[in-house]
């Protein structure tokens, strides 16, 4: 099974090409933070991952998401190997990606306070707090309900 799901900051504009038969290709990169950080320092590290859209998604990416927004990223990871002109082996990995998702609200995006109303949700990965006031119990019988 080859699935990788990673999330981070876009580190430049996405690129928007066309291949010779006019299919789209978007290719950005994604700064994604380590999980843990290192024991000399205690900082995190970044790993900086390169990732290529396709068709539709290269223009819903080339359209929506500029450098310094954060997304999240579902596809494969491809590894492709050449030999370059000066008869160099070279390796390259990068995500092929089958969904792009925004994780923040635009306004969040805008200003770094976040959204003035925590309700509006422009992203998919935005939740708002919940207040336990937002709750309240239901009278009603439960015993008709099959589990």
């Amino acid at each position: 099974m080859n699935h990788i799901v990673i999330m981070g900051r876009l580190t430049r504009d996405p690129e928007r090409r066309e291949t010779q038969s006019g299919v789209p290709v978007t290719s950005f990169s994604l700064a994604v933070d380590r999980g843990y950080a290192s024991k000399d320092g205690g900082e995190r590290q970044t790993d900086f991952i390169d990732v290529v859209a396709w068709r539709g998604t290269a223009d819903f990416v080339a359209r929506y998401f500029t450098k310094g927004q954060m997304a999240a990223v579902s596809g494969r990871l491809q590894i492709s190997d050449w030999t370059d002109k000066d008869n160099n082996k070279r390796k390259k990995a990068e995500v092929i990606a089958d969904h792009v998702y925004f994780t923040e609200s635009k306004k969040s995006r805008d200003s770094s306070v976040g959204p003035a109303d925590p309700k509006e949700d422009f992203g998919a990965g935005y939740m708002a707090p919940v207040e336990s006031s937002d709750f309240a119990e239901l009278d009603m019988d439960d015993g008709d309900l099959p589990f």
